[in-house]
């Protein structure tokens, strides 16, 4: 949420409380911005979503994107152990 609400901040302030395991939202627009409670409500929401299919996409992809950054570097630094002295980056 704290994600989503960042992304607002140039249309609206955001307050989130927590009490259990229940989140309370209270959103406020910024001064000079023209927009109605249900569609600042509705982009929050879209962003909320958009935001937790990000973190489960990184988590479910987190192990690859491992595997790709490290055949990466491996390769970098093969390439860089078979320059001759001197020429090198």
């Amino acid at each position: 949420m704290k994600e989503a609400a960042y992304r607002l901040i140039g249309t609206a302030s955001c307050h989130i409380e927590q009490k259990d395991d229940q989140f309370h939202c209270t959103l406020e627009p910024q001064p000079g911005v023209e927009c109605d409670a249900a569609s600042l409500r509705r982009r929050f929401c879209d962003l909320v979503t958009d935001e937790n299919l990000r973190a489960k996409v990184s988590s479910e992809t987190e192990g690859l994107r491992n595997v790709i950054l490290a055949l990466a570097f491996g390769a970098l630094v093969q390439k860089d152990s078979s320059d001759p002295p001197g020429e090198g980056r």
